[in-house]
């Protein structure tokens, strides 16, 4: 399957013009559905019967003609409320914006179902493509797994890409980050305090949650310094913090949220059981009450088996130029501090999770992910569409 890429560039107008439709209109979470009827209708015009399993959740099967196994390759297609400050002649112009590249990763799935369908007959066994809403949102692919996208036929092995902006690597190379967990298991959590209002003039017939809650804010700092082992790796965040709306008045209550990220379920565990305990013990020193919510993803595990296989594939296709081992790079390879929904996947079956650099430098800065002026190079979207399709009848054929 080494021509694979060549074939890939032959669809590459295509590919392209597809990208940019998904950019010119973004989506949010998992409203999607200009995005959702041009993906089904673009899989109908290649020949596929695609069902949508779940709000804007897509699924298409190819092969089966050949008795196999099951590989599951994933491209999400959310867009984030963020007001695009590009130059892009299809600049989004709705006050949304794929400033994740997630209109990359659809369209190179497109790109995929192309090649997949051009070789049908030769798949042992079939592939599954995953066309998920809501990543950013970190609710889609939860919400697909419930509607069963890894039964009807059962997932033996599943893979995503996800283009890299400011990645310090040529345009196109494909980045194999590490064996075992590349993404962190992320907490996002919200901690509401009750005291008592009253005026400022008489603080002492008050209950002031503000102050509880800046003690809670400090003390939270310490479960990483004085609980968390040594080695380990775990980043508490707040990111807001409301309560009240006049200078003289002590409010009733006081909120705040952040974000806990961690690599192992034993720290994870910890940071969760303390988050709640410190909170309930702090307001209660001082006469509050405390309420703890939170919800999150598991981190994505890339399997190592599969992480092998994938980079000999890949390897033997593009060629070791466009490669990027990140373990021989960097003597350990490369952890992401940041989520990826795709941990509920991986949670469940045996996963990749592969990094295309796709930088796009503009006076001498390639803007980062999530950032309003973001640019992703569209020259690289043959090359992912090759890499899901050769992964994964590559992987079929080695493993009927």
């Amino acid at each position: 399957m080494n021509n694979l890429f060549e074939e890939a560039k032959k669809y590459g107008d295509e590919i392209v013009s597809a990208r940019r439709h998904f950019h010119r209109n973004p989506e949010l979470h998992v409203d999607l559905q200009l995005t959702a009827d041009y993906v089904m209708g673009k899989l109908t015009e290649y020949g596929y019967k695609p069902e949508q399993i779940c709000k804007s959740g897509i699924v298409a099967l190819a092969g089966g003609k050949k008795q196999g196994r099951t590989f599951l390759i994933r491209g999400d297609m959310d867009a984030l409320p963020i007001k695009e400050e590009t130059d892009l002649e299809f600049r989004s112009a709705n006050g949304n914006m794929h400033a994740c590249g997630h209109d990359m990763h659809t369209a190179m799935m497109l790109g995929a179902a192309r090649l997949l369908k051009d070789h049908e007959d030769e798949i042992e066994g079939t592939v599954k493509l995953m066309f998920q809403p809501g990543e950013e949102t970190l609710s889609g692919a939860k919400l697909m797994m419930e509607a069963g996208v890894l039964e009807n036929p059962s997932v033996d092995k599943a893979m995503m890409i996800h283009v890299a902006s400011g990645f310090p690597l040529k345009s196109g190379a494909v980045v194999f980050l590490d064996r075992g967990p590349v993404t962190a298991n992320v907490d996002i959590f919200e901690i509401k305090v009750q005291g008592k209002g009253g005026h400022g003039a008489t603080p002492d017939t008050a209950i002031d949650p503000l102050n509880a809650l800046a003690h809670i804010h400090i003390a939270l700092a310490e479960i990483n310094s004085r609980e968390v082992v040594a080695g380990e790796v775990a980043v508490l965040t707040i990111g807001e913090m409301h309560g009240g709306n006049a200078p003289n008045i002590i409010p009733d209550t006081a909120y705040m949220k952040g974000t806990i990220r961690t690599y192992s379920k034993e720290v994870r565990t910890l940071m969760n059981k303390r988050l709640e305990e410190i909170s309930k013990g702090i307001a209660s020193t001082f006469r509050c009450t405390a309420a703890v919510e939170s919800r999150g993803c598991p981190c994505v595990e890339n399997d190592k088996e599969l992480f092998d296989s994938a980079m000999r594939y890949t390897t033997e296709m593009l060629g070791q130029e466009y490669v990027a081992d990140m373990e021989k790079m960097t003597g350990k390879g490369m952890k992401l501090s940041g989520s990826e929904d795709f941990g509920f996947v991986s949670a469940e079956v045996p996963t990749l999770m592969l990094g295309l650099s796709a930088s796009v430098f503009k006076d001498g800065v390639a803007y980062p992910q999530h950032h309003p002026k973001v640019v992703f190079d569209e020259s690289v979207l043959p090359v992912g569409a090759a890499v899901y399709a050769n992964t994964a009848i590559e992987w079929l054929r080695e493993n009927k």
